[in-house]
């Protein structure tokens, strides 16, 4: 067999489809040199790989400005509706290679740099990912906003600068270690502060009336510092912003303590401000009720709504003053859109500003915000909805809270006047909750603030109107809505597969990549043995550079040709990584006792990052890391299977492993899942998904047809029957004895000789509280992954598989789904704008 090819010269061949210009290529080369040139420091001549890293960025950078500029200019002389996307979360991963796609610049910079003597991929190895996100939430910002720019919306993402993003995992001697993630150590040269839009925002303080209406004074200030990171569209010339505010001291903060003697420690409690934007918390699917993650919600919120006011109030560019003083057309010229729970302070903090600062009477100011305001929901888990004690919001907002109780009377009068006498009713719906600590019920709040309410998946959104949400949903039918979620075929195909994009442009042109329902016609190819042997050689080469990067990572030797088992995601109980680990053993158990069959050979791979004060979660990870222990040593096993955890897996990690990937595990307890965009990124790289019927991998079956999946267990009403009649582990593990077999090795031991008594919580929690059922799903799970098993022996009816869920994954692109918010929500109709280049001549 001949070597394969390296990425270098396979990029060289493939050129995604659009050759690099010679005039590009050598003004590349300038510009690159220039900025290399500015970029040494005055006392060092030799350049660092960081240097050249810099000076290309700086070189591509240089091409997004002026149509960065134009874009604005455009929006500000046109007028359109904008849209606020309102995150307290955007996972971006690495921008350079995702800019250069965009801005159809790959080949020429690749070409450039490889003339220079430098390798482009060691090149973009060096940026950091910027992780401001934990998980799905957060990626699906970043999808969103590249979609956003892409089918050519007004459109602004709004969060905070996390000087920390999530953590970076190191695994110690088995266990997760968390370390701070100083993305920012090295500078960005992506992002443009832009000091001169710096807002303040008030806490604490105290409300006082006047016969003008209510006053919050007494606050303190914190100031927001806007940071800009250009979000270029598909070769469209749109390039948007989303803009992330960091706190800052003002100068005064504080410093009346001077007078007595404490300047030294005045100036050090700034840092009490600006903590505000140190750092993410690491919690996904988990509600932390912290003062400062309060803070950090309100103060995303207040800044923003002060941002979109002003842009609202001025019209042509670089104009300040005020142009438009009525509201009247605020709902016609501004969408904002919450992401989950967390901006659902805006609601309150729209209405303060319409009503105490800008005088509008109460029901005029209500009807501008219901107008404006959208929310989408993002879990049923109770755990994870918010629920904020009112004391904290007393303390910390007090007029907000007076206004979050104005419109709670407001709305139980509503309901009351609905359903008469029925206080169960009122007090299900009430946005304050009583018990032994009062609550705000933020979902509640959003609900009623909103004028659309949105699931992320179409199970997802019925279970939000038939159960969760039921009362609201009678009350309010018009407002509930689903919109299933995407990811940008951009970064998640054309990006991190290029092989693969490049077989697909072959057969179906290259049109597919802004109008990814294309991908239909390569059904025409399912038996074309050419198209097969293309698209499982793809798959080839992938698996071959990733093992490559495994062993060089894990120094544990992996058989390329075993099939690819990926399961990667956060660490959570109901995602379920201990089925997965459960049939790990099973299968190590089969091959011990009887060594001389014949196995599928197969690398099982999971990855995800468990919160740090999530105790199960990371006995999850240390039960993974021992059984791999176990079984990457033992000679009997040889290379039939190996069990890999994937350390601080994180974007950039994501890009190397999802288009290597024969399986996809989406396998959590049907109805947790809201809807997963994993499980969509793997479908469209061709791997096969084992899952539930959970999420979107429900439409994913209905897109590429349910043989073509290997969908097993519980269905939601079987889950909602079992939570009726109760739940038994035991009967479980008496009846089946391989299950048995793997419960009495976890709590003899077996994988943790030194100490035996290590996975007791683990098998306590399976045996006894387990909410997730991981036992009742655990024999048809085992069964369907011997279906999984006959398939893979043969490659031809795999690959044909492979083609149909490629084929039937083009409706989980983000540009779909945006398009539909856009639409369906935003009432804009998306694409009517064009954006001249920037060098064209302007009118």
């Amino acid at each position: 067999m001949s070597r394969p090819l390296t990425d270098q010269e396979k990029r060289k061949q493939i050129s995604v489809r659009g050759l690099a210009g010679a005039e590009n290529v050598s003004d590349l080369k300038k510009n690159f040199n220039r900025h290399l040139h500015f970029t040494l420091v005055k006392d060092r001549n030799v350049a660092l790989p960081r240097d050249y890293y810099f000076a290309l960025a700086n070189t591509v950078r240089d091409h997004l400005v002026g149509r960065w500029i134009r874009t604005q200019q455009h929006y500000y002389e046109h007028d359109p509706k904008r849209i606020y996307y309102l995150s307290l979360e955007f996972y971006m991963g690495r921008t350079l290679q995702n800019t250069m796609v965009n801005l159809g610049l790959e080949n020429a910079c690749d070409e450039a740099a490889y003339q220079l003597g430098l390798d482009m991929e060691d090149l973009e190895e060096i940026e950091e990912d910027a992780g401001l996100g934990n998980g799905g939430l957060g990626r699906l910002a970043a999808c969103f906003l590249d979609s956003m720019a892409t089918i050519g919306l007004a459109a602004y993402g709004y969060g905070i600068r996390y000087e920390f993003g999530i953590f970076n995992q190191k695994i110690a001697n088995g266990w997760q270690v968390e370390e701070a993630d100083d993305w920012l150590r090295y500078g960005n040269p992506w992002e443009k502060a832009r000091p001169e839009y710096m807002l303040p925002v008030q806490f604490f303080g105290r409300v006082q009336h006047t016969p003008n209406g209510a006053e919050w004074v007494d606050t303190q200030v914190v100031l927001a510092l806007p940071y800009d990171t250009p979000v270029p569209g598909y070769k469209n010339n749109t390039v948007n912003t989303m803009r992330l505010w960091s706190a800052k001291a003002p100068n005064e903060f504080n410093l009346k303590d001077f007078n007595v003697g404490g300047y030294i420690q005045a100036v050090l409690d700034r840092n009490l401000a600006e903590n505000i934007s140190r750092v993410l918390y690491p919690n996904d699917n988990f509600f932390e009720g912290k003062e400062l993650r309060l803070k950090q919600e309100y103060f995303v919120v207040a800044a923003t709504l002060q941002d979109i006011i002003r842009r609202f109030k001025s019209s042509k560019f670089g104009c300040r003053d005020a142009v438009r003083t009525s509201f009247d057309a605020f709902p016609d010229k501004v969408a904002i859109q919450l992401n989950d729970t967390h901006p659902s302070m805006a609601i309150p903090e729209l209405m303060r500003i319409l009503v105490d600062i800008e005088k509008l009477e109460w029901d005029k100011a209500w009807d501008v915000t219901v107008r404006t305001c959208a929310y989408t929901n993002h879990t049923v888990l109770p755990e994870a909805l918010e629920r904020w004690p009112v004391h904290l919001i007393q303390n910390l907002l007090p007029r907000h809270l007076d206004i979050i109780f104005e419109i709670n009377q407001r709305h139980l009068n509503r309901v009351s006047s609905m359903f008469p006498g029925d206080v169960d009713r009122m007090r299900r719906m009430s946005l304050v909750e009583e018990g032994s600590v009062k609550r705000i019920n933020m979902a509640h709040l959003c609900i009623v603030g909103s004028h659309a309410v949105n699931g992320v998946a179409q199970i997802h959104s019925d279970i939000i109107r038939d159960t969760v949400f039921h009362d609201f949903y009678e009350m309010d039918p018009h407002k509930f809505q689903n919109k299933t979620n995407g990811i940008t075929p951009r970064r998640w195909l054309v990006l991190c597969n290029p092989g693969l994009a490049e077989i697909i442009a072959e057969r179906i042109g290259e049109d597919y990549i802004t109008n990814l329902d294309n991908l239909k016609k390569l059904l025409n190819f399912i038996n074309d043995e050419g198209f097969i042997r293309d698209v499982a050689k793809v798959k080839q080469e992938n698996k071959l550079k990733f093992s490559r990067y495994l062993e060089s990572q894990y120094k544990v030797k992996i058989n390329p040709n075993s099939m690819f088992d990926v399961h990667v995601k956060r660490i959570h109980e109901y995602k379920r990584q201990l089925l997965n680990c459960l049939h790990v053993i099973t299968l190590y158990n089969r091959i011990k006792k009887d060594p001389s069959k014949q196995y599928v050979p197969r690398t099982v791979m999971i990855g995800g990052k468990a919160a740090p004060g999530y105790h199960m979660a990371k006995m999850i990870i240390k039960l993974i890391t021992s059984v791999g222990d176990i079984i990457n040593n033992d000679p009997v096993i040889g290379d039939r299977l190996k069990f890999i955890f994937l350390e601080n897996y994180r974007v950039s990690l994501a890009e190397k492993v999802v288009p290597a990937a024969d399986l996809s595990e989406q396998i959590s307890t049907a109805g947790t899942e809201a809807s997963g965009t994993g499980n969509m990124k793997f479908m469209l790289n061709g791997a096969l998904t084992i899952g539930t019927m959970d999420g979107a991998n429900v439409e994913m079956a209905e897109e590429a047809g349910e043989e073509n999946l290997f969908i097993f267990g519980m269905r939601v009403p079987d889950v909602e029957r079992m939570d009726r009649e109760g739940y038994n582990a035991r009967a479980y593990y008496e009846r089946i004895p391989e299950l048995r077999q793997v419960i009495d090795q976890l709590n003899s031991g077996y994988f943790s000789p030194k100490q035996p008594d290590l996975f007791k919580d683990v098998v306590n929690m399976l045996m006894n509280h387990d909410r997730f059922k991981v036992f009742a799903d655990y024999e048809d799970y085992i069964k369907s992954q011997e279906k999984v098993n006959a398939l893979y022996k043969n490659p031809k009816e795999w690959t044909r598989k492979v083609i149909h869920n490629i084929a039937g994954s083009g409706k989980f692109s983000s540009d779909r789904t945006i398009a539909q918010y856009a639409r369906e929500i935003w009432g804009v109709e998306p694409g009517t704008m064009k954006i001249p280049p920037p060098d064209a001549h302007r009118e």
